[in-house]
């Protein structure tokens, strides 16, 4: 599992947006702090509350200088109405694939939901190089992060 100190894996994907736009984690390194929040799946109560929690946040963030991009295996499709029904403004990054899911060692199963394949929720600050100043993973899917202490780490990134 990827860890503080080490080089975050690069990835590509898709944007969770109506244009379905190709996302390169590289095209955001370098422009300040990048925090990567892993969620298992939109729509579902803890990973709604996660994201609007981020949502309320989001000025404190970009005060800070870091961009803020949620990460998930739903499609793009999904990951749009998501955004639209919860007012959220940063972007979703669609990991059909699961590159980025196994890349950052956060493949998890719900078997009780039938979820294969999908995200553990997990937040990573990454510095303007891509080194992982911050990372968090849950212990149970269904804890969100400090929010606080995400915060902090990108002010100390």
């Amino acid at each position: 599992m990827v860890s503080t100190g080490d080089s975050a894996p690069r990835f590509e994907a898709t944007l969770g947006t109506s244009d379905h736009e190709d996302f390169a984690l590289d095209d955001y390194l370098g422009d300040g702090p990048v925090v990567l929040a892993f969620f298992p799946g939109a729509f579902t109560p803890p990973c709604t509350n996660e994201m609007v929690a981020f949502q309320d946040r989001l000025d404190d963030f970009e005060d800070a200088g870091a961009t803020l991009l949620g990460v998930s295996a739903d499609s793009p499709f999904s990951q749009g109405a998501f955004r639209e029904e919860h007012g959220i403004e940063f972007d979703l990054v669609s990991d059909m694939a699961g590159d980025a899911i196994r890349a950052y060692d956060l493949e998890i199963d719900i078997e009780d939901l039938g979820l294969y394949g999908i995200a553990n929720r997990a937040v990573f600050v990454l510095d303007d190089d891509g080194e992982i100043t911050y990372a968090w993973v849950a212990d149970d899917p269904t804890n969100e992060p400090d929010y606080d202490e995400v915060l902090d780490a990108v002010k100390s990134a």
